[in-house]
């Protein structure tokens, strides 16, 4: 929830916990300079290991108790205080699988460019901002480099900023398709995973399962991980799996036919080429969460055109994921049947989206995915309507 307004009684109780902290405080930081002190009136007399001793203690003190303590008194005083203007603030319970392990008062920049460009861009003989996704595709190429030059900090440059826009190697119309399920319920998880199964299973392995919330994931893993071992096609997930995400990447790599589920550390984190990921399967269209720090950075940067863009660049990045190398092929399928048009520009030049029923799309898949020679049209493109 958000801090402003502060109920008075809460501010007394800020006040009178601050001044605990401050006498909690105060010692430690008369310990840390006593022992500085020491090292300076003894740096003649100090042994190296005394030396080192103090000056870890000296650190350890600093590190988690004096700056964790005047962390925490400046919010405290900051409770009674209006919300400056270029920050958002609020109250959040931290939960890790529905147990709450947390509380506190967050306070973020909501345009971050401006510390960023004090501390970093005002200080350097010159920067180079580079990504595959600095554009998000709105059919604007002018509104997409300011867009984009507002949102590294490249618009607060003295100079105006340098922009290089280079195409890109592949031929990403002929080796990729795109397909928008528009007869799935998507709310009915039985449903949902039969989708994931049947995808999967036209691919012959080599998928990587998105999806938006953990919970979704976890209900889909729980009803396809039987029928695809089944198939003999390994599936892992991450938030189900034991192991940390980086692992479950290194092993979904090593593994031609291995199936994956995530959410997005693996859509903006994952670097698979070759045949190890050539079906990327959408559960939803990643709209922004609607918390309060995006409450107000939608409100700075646009409405509806910022939620456009985000999703714009989400999409990009994790349609990305499939094509790493030349002779790299792959499908990627949005499930949800309400993704807008205007989102389309989120994949590059020459890639038509297609909007297909779930059993033409899994017809696609396994045609477009077969060895050439194979398939039923020697893996030929399939247009809508064949």
């Amino acid at each position: 929830s958000e801090t402003d307004p502060v109920e008075p009684e809460l501010v007394s109780a800020a006040e009178a916990a601050g001044q605990e902290l401050a006498r909690l405080r105060t010692p430690l930081v008369n310990l840390r300079r006593l022992l500085l002190a020491q090292l300076d009136a003894e740096s003649d007399r100090l042994d190296s290991e005394s030396r080192r001793r103090i000056e870890a203690v000296c650190r350890g003190l600093e590190r988690r108790a004096i700056s964790q303590l005047r962390a925490w008194q400046d919010m405290l005083a900051g409770l009674g205080e209006e919300t400056p203007a270029e920050f958002t603030q609020w109250f959040g319970i931290e939960r890790i699988d529905g147990r709450d392990v947390d509380v506190g008062m967050y306070r973020h920049w909501v345009d971050p460019t401006g510390p960023f460009a004090e501390a970093v861009l005002a200080e350097a003989q010159g920067a180079v901002i580079t990504s595959a996704t600095l554009t998000d595709g709105s059919g604007d190429i002018v509104a997409d480099w300011e867009a984009a030059e507002a949102r590294t900090g490249a618009a607060r440059l003295v100079n105006p900023a340098i922009r290089a826009q280079l195409s890109s190697p592949y031929d990403y119309g002929g080796q990729t398709r795109v397909l928008v399920v528009r007869d799935l319920r998507k709310d009915d998880m039985n449903l949902l995973a039969g989708a994931y199964r049947a995808l999967f299973v036209a691919a012959g392995g080599g998928a990587l399962g998105l999806f938006t919330a953990i919970s979704r994931l976890r209900a889909v893993h729980q009803r396809i991980a039987a029928p695809l071992e089944a198939e003999d096609l390994t599936l892992y997930a991450q938030h189900v799996d034991g192991l940390d995400t980086s692992t479950l990447i290194d092993i979904f790599r090593a593994e031609e036919n291995a199936c994956l589920l995530g959410t997005d550390a693996v859509r903006d984190g994952i670097d698979v080429p070759g045949s190890s990921l050539r079906l990327i399967v959408f559960d939803r269209v990643p709209w922004p969460r609607p918390d309060i720090r995006h409450k107000a950075r939608r409100a700075l940067f646009g409405g509806r055109a910022y939620d456009d863009r985000l999703t714009r660049l989400k999409l990009r990045q994790a349609f990305g994921r499939l094509i790493r190398k030349s002779d790299d092929r792959g499908v990627f399928v949005m499930l949800d049947s309400r993704m807008p048009s205007r989102l389309a520009g989120a994949f590059p030049e020459g890639v038509t989206v297609e909007r297909v029923g779930l059993a033409e799309a899994v017809a696609i898949t396994e045609d477009f995915l077969a060895p050439k020679g194979t398939g039923p049209n020697q893996n030929e493109p399939i247009t809508e309507g064949n």
